[in-house]
Formats: structure tokens, C-alpha cells, sequence
């Protein structure tokens, strides 16, 4: 739904929250579930899609047929698409997923190919004059990077797609950016190697690389780079990072880095102490990550690859430290026992940022409600999902048009 038009700013929820990996179960989740949360949140409003599509279901999707009759659906219920998570390539629910989310990562044609492919649909779906925004990995898993080699190709492939995008632009006049999306444990998963990479890889070898296949300037090429890549801010992260989100948006803006999308997310957040520990038992799935980070006293971090482990290893500490887990909490959600939340953490100042265009595009993304311990799921997803559209436009409230 559009908040605002200067500077303007459009909010979804992501619908990676529903199974399906096939487009058929893609689209009956819209059917059943989004247009329920539309009616329930915004029923007299264009109400905006936030698609997730697997590898599968976006070549289905891509034919000229199913994408006519989902361009008339659109049509006919007063929906538009302006971003799309393009994070999982493959299967993301309903079976252990872990860091097989990552892959392929973004050394591999695979990855590019299927970003490549999300475009050219996210094109034919824009509405006039709304730019678009595609959420992806962040390069890859970090252990999985050990070259110089490693590095080039991630780069090369996502200069691809940056003359992909440049093209889609020239031949439809549709401006659409990928958000490289940082993460816990990955190759980029704060704002300093968000700022790094830009600086270094992306400014060195990505600009030699397209200066060398279009034979433009290495300004030119460094805007084609600065216009059709940038970073997808999903403040669950940024929090479990202990990063405020708010400084870090500034710092992207002033280092030049497009925000394609921030996504609006909640982590836990609790202490070392026996019963907290105790707690966080409740949130251990097999499906997803939930990398954890601790605050030592002396500012340091300890980092944990998943829950199980911290939990294990952090039962002897004598002190009572700060622990954030990477485990998506509904917005609404404030504590329960032992456990919070750090929804809290997104201040006044983090939404007026968004107000004055930090941001064009917020999408609330909450995918664990399949894996949320029971006590935290309300009676529906479309109710919860509900619930979240009112958290964020109760901070956006005074500044909604026509409201």
C-alpha cells in the first residue's frame, strides 16, 4: 500500500510467510491468504504484494500466459507488486532448510540466472512511475568464501545482472534494483561490510568489469552500479548485529548505497541467565538459522552458528550477558517470561528516517509463523500478519496520506 508520494514510500508483507514452492501454490496462497489480510487492513486502498518466488515457480510464472492471467488478477482486486524476495532459490519451508538457504549463492549461474528471471517479471508487474526492488543473498554462507577467486566471481555475476537490469531500464523505462541482503554468518552481514564491499570489490573489480563490456567510463559504470544495486536493511538483523538500525541507514545514505528495501523484522532478545536459556528451548526448529550473537562487557561479540549451540554453550556463564537470536518474532510481539523482543529498538527517529526517504519500499517479513512456539501464533496467519500492518502504521500514524 502506498504511504506516501515525496518521498515515496510503499509497505507489504512478504509472502514468503506461506508454504508453496510451486507459482499454483504461490497463487492460492494470494487468493486465500493476502487478499484476507488486504480486506482486514486496507480494504478501500491498492494494496501492495511483496511476491516470494522460488527458482520453479518464477519460470511457471514467466510465461506469457500465467503472467497475462495474474496481470488481470491483479487488475480486477486492486493489487499491484512492487518488490520481490528473491533470497530462497529453492524450497523454504516445511523441510531443513538451514544454510541451504544460501545456496546457490551468488558465485554460481544459477543465482544470477534466477534473479535475472525475477526482473524481467518484476518488470512486466510494475505499475507506471513505481520503481522495484528484488531482496537477495548476501553474496553467500561466509565459511564458504576462502578465495580472491571467490570473491571476482560473486562480483561478476552480480555485474550481470546490473547490465540486465541497465537494459530492462532502456527498453521499458522500469528502474529496478537488487538489495543484497545482509545476514548473520555471511560473506556481508553488517553495515561496515556493506560499506566495504561497495568501496572495495563492487567500485574495483565490477566497474572494470562493465567498463570492459559496455565500454563506457568508470563513472558511468560506477552509476549503473550505484542505480541497479544496493542493499535490502532488515532491522531483525541489524538488531541482532547490536547495529542501530537508525545510524545505520544513515551511514549507507551518506556512503552513496542505495536502500532498495527495508525490511521490518523483530528479533529475540534475552540474557545468558539458566531460565532465559530455559526459554529460548521453545524457539530450537529444524527448518531455519537462528545464528545468535552475545555482548560481552568489553563490547565484544561472541557469535553461535545456530541456537542449539548457544543455549549448550552459554549454561555455565556466572554473568548474565546479552543474547540476540536471528529468529523472526511477530512486530507486535513485546516479551513473554525471559524473552523480548527488539522491536523496541526501532525508534522515532529509525521511522521518520523512513518518512524522509531512506527508504522507498518497507515490507514486514515474519516468515517463522509455521515454527513460532504456539503461545506466540495467534488464531490465524492472516491475523497476525494483520496485527504487524497495525504495529508499523501506528508508528507511521500522523504522517499517512489522507489520514
Amino acid at each position: 500500500m502506498k504511504i506516501q508520494s515525496d518521498p515515496p514510500l510503499h509497505l507489504t508483507y512478504c509472502l514468503n510467510i506461506h508454504p508453496g514452492e510451486t507459482w499454483e501454490e504461490n497463487f492460492a496462497a494470494i487468493k486465500e491468504h493476502a487478499l484476507a489480510v488486504r480486506d482486514s487492513v486496507a480494504p478501500d486502498t491498492t494494496f501492495g504484494l511483496g511476491l516470494r518466488l522460488s527458482n520453479k515457480a518464477a519460470k511457471a510464472l514467466s510465461s506469457v500466459e500465467k503472467l497475462q492471467e495474474f496481470k488481470d488478477f491483479l487488475s480486477e482486486n486492486n493489487l499491484y507488486v512492487f518488490t520481490v524476495n528473491g533470497f530462497p532459490y529453492g524450497r523454504f519451508h516445511g523441510t531443513e532448510v538451514k544454510e541451504n538457504v544460501y545456496k546457490p549463492d551468488w558465485r554460481t549461474p544459477e543465482r544470477r540466472d534466477y534473479t535475472r528471471t525475477l526482473a524481467d517479471i518484476l518488470s512486466a508487474l510494475l505499475p507506471e512511475n513505481v520503481e522495484g526492488s528484488i531482496s537477495t543473498v548476501p553474496c553467500s554462507y561466509k565459511p564458504w568464501i576462502s578465495t580472491e577467486d571467490d570473491v571476482e566471481r560473486m562480483v561478476r555475476m552480480l555485474m550481470d545482472c546490473v547490465l540486465h537490469l541497465v537494459e530492462i531500464r532502456e527498453r521499458t523505462g522500469r528502474l529496478i534494483s537488487i538489495g543484497l541482503e545482509p545476514e548473520p554468518d555471511c560473506y556481508i552481514e553488517t553495515t561496515d561490510e556493506i560499506i566495504d564491499f561497495f568501496n572495495g570489490p563492487l567500485k574495483e573489480n565490477g566497474v572494470r568489469y562493465l567498463a570492459e563490456k559496455t565500454g563506457c567510463s568508470h563513472d558511468d559504470t560506477f552509476g549503473m552500479i550505484r542505480r541497479h544495486l544496493g542493499v535490502c536493511f532488515d532491522t531483525c538483523h541489524a538488531a541482532v548485529q547490536f547495529e542501530k538500525p537508525v545510524e545505520s541507514l544513515s551511514r549507507l545514505r551518506e556512503n552513496g548505497i542505495r536502500i532498495s528495501k527495508v525490511q521490518i523484522s523483530s528479533a529475540l532478545r534475552t540474557v545468558t541467565a539458566p531460565p532465559a536459556l530455559e526459554a529460548l528451548e521453545a524457539f530450537l526448529d529444524p527448518v531455519y538459522l537462528h545464528q545468535v550473537r552475545v555482548l560481552k562487557p568489553d563490547g565484544a561479540k561472541l557469535s553461535y552458528p545456530d541456537l542449539a549451540e548457544a543455549i549448550e554453550r552459554e549454561g555455565g556463564n556466572e554473568v548474565d550477558l546479552e543474547m540476540r537470536v536471528h529468529f523472526h518474532v511477530p512486530l507486535f510481539f513485546t516479551s513473554a517470561g525471559e524473552i523480548e523482543s527488539t522491536s523496541s529498538l526501532l525508534s522515532s527517529e529509525f521511522w521518520e528516517s523512513l518518512k524522509g526517504g531512506a527508504a522507498a519500499h518497507l515490507e514486514i517479513e515474519t516468515y517463522t509463523f509455521d515454527v513460532l512456539p504456539e503461545n506466540l501464533r495467534s488464531a490465524s496467519v492472516a491475523g497476525s500478519i494483520a496485527g504487524e500492518y497495525a504495529w508499523v502504521l501506528e508508528r507511521l500514524r500522523g504522517y499517512r496520506e489522507g489520514s
